[in-house]
């Protein structure tokens, strides 16, 4: 099955290069990307070392050209490479581009470090080339959270002569709070309204078995974000790269990892204006000081309240069939107290199955007008005592349609359901937010 992506990455290297020859450098450089991608799910799968080393060859060559091309295009010019043609003879390789400005045979074109090559090849998964399809909307009640990250992200882009003399936009946002509130969904959101490059790094992308690469990763990782600005660096669960350093089971690569990224976070000499950083973390007691002081603003996503539960459950149904009135989403809501929105999902989705068990379990149906079957009490007027098997032996299995989610579904799944967020987790989440952080 694996195959099918190397076979991907040689035709959009097929049309890469031919938009390339043509000079159409704005079209050759997303089909190169493509096919990097292609390439690199690839390299996951592939077993044979030849094989593996002739690709990943292959990879740095075409990715040291998609940012030759990248560099013409942000330049505004026309560029001045041309690709050769030939045949890579073992059907990973179909063309070979030149790199701009010569450097040889095997040259790294204009004396680009290959080692860097590899490195921001590895980054390169990060970034976050599709939508999430989340908006602010999306996100019940955190009123000040979005309002506070719309100042850091939206404003900054599309009004940037809001941010004259000394107003700066937010450059490091730390959210926290108990596990399942909407930390990571909200900044899903950020990156599907936000006009900037977004990557979504977590510890595998910058923890290296190699002396002293995951310094380099994350020197390599800001220094992306920055030639690709205006950009957003999201990283997740940031206290497992980011814990107390001095602690006695702390490693010399753990701590090298934290400084350097203290450094590009608030270093001597960048620029990072345009470079925002946004982490979550469920145990912000955990983080060393100095990365907690690094970030301007440290927001607490709490459980949601009454109101914002009872939204999460009509986005949750969305268009399923329902019976259910504005007065039962309150009652559910109220129901409901200290339950996180993860638990508000996972509730939905069990719900959702209880019209299709009833189905099951249905020993009386009864045909409507429009020829489908729904599962019925035995005193119904037209009821049929039949089950669900038996429609189904008798070619009727595409007519049968469950009925739809009453409160009674809800009530038999809150019965049986308890939050997952416990008090003593609240306590420390509030006293963190009263000595240090604010409420979102």
């Amino acid at each position: 099955m694996y195959s099918n992506f190397k076979e991907q990455a040689i035709e959009y290297v097929k049309q890469a290069v031919q938009e390339d020859n043509a000079g159409n450098y704005a079209k050759a450089f997303p089909l190169y990307m493509n096919a990097l991608e292609y390439f690199k799910t690839h390299l996951k799968y592939e077993k044979n070392p030849k094989i593996k080393e002739a690709i990943t060859a292959k990879f740095t060559e075409y990715l040291r050209r998609a940012e030759e091309i990248r560099a013409v295009l942000d330049d505004g010019g026309n560029g001045s490479g041309q690709n050769g043609g030939g045949d890579g003879g073992n059907g990973s390789v179909v063309a070979k581009p030149k790199a701009k400005g010569g450097g040889g045979e095997g040259g790294n074109g204009e004396g680009e470090d290959p080692e860097q090559v590899k490195l921001r090849a590895g980054l390169n998964s990060a970034i976050i080339r599709e939508k999430p399809n989340v908006k602010w909307n999306d996100v019940a009640g955190l009123e000040s959270a979005k309002q506070a990250l719309q100042e850091a992200v939206i404003l900054p882009v599309k009004f940037p002569q809001f941010f004259t003399g000394k107003r700066r936009p937010w450059r490091a946002f730390l959210l926290y709070g108990p596990p399942g509130t909407g930390k990571s969904y909200l900044a899903k959101a950020v990156a599907t309204e936000a006009d900037s490059t977004f990557f979504s790094i977590s510890s595998s992308d910058l923890v290296s078995k190699w002396m002293g690469e995951s310094e380099k990763l994350v020197s390599n990782l800001f220094q992306m974000a920055r030639d690709s600005a205006p950009s957003i660096i999201f990283i997740d669960e940031i206290d497992s790269l980011c814990g107390q350093r001095g602690e006695g089971n702390e490693s010399e690569a753990s701590r090298r990892i934290k400084t350097e990224l203290l450094v590009q976070m608030q270093g001597v000499g960048t620029n990072d204006e345009k470079v925002l950083v946004l982490a979550a973390t469920n145990t912000p007691y955990a983080l060393d000081q100095a990365i907690r002081r690094r970030f301007d603003k440290r927001i607490y996503i709490p459980l949601p309240e009454g109101k914002a539960r009872q939204h999460m459950f009509k986005v949750h149904l969305g268009d399923t069939p329902h019976d259910l009135t504005e007065s039962d989403f309150e009652i559910l809501g109220h129901k409901t107290e200290g339950f996180s929105g993860s638990d508000i999902s996972v509730c939905v989705k069990d719900v959702l199955f209880e019209p299709v068990r009833k189905t099951q379990d249905a020993m009386f149906f009864v045909g409507l007008n429009d020829g489908t079957w729904v599962p019925c009490g035995p005193k119904q007027r037209g009821a049929v005592q039949t089950t669900m098997q038996d429609l189904a032996a008798r070619g009727l299995a595409a007519k049968i349609v469950p009925p739809p989610i009453s409160r009674t579904d809800f009530d038999k799944v809150l019965a049986r359901q308890r939050p997952t967020v416990s008090k003593s987790d609240l306590d420390v989440h509030e006293r963190f937010t009263t000595e240090f952080g604010e409420e979102g």
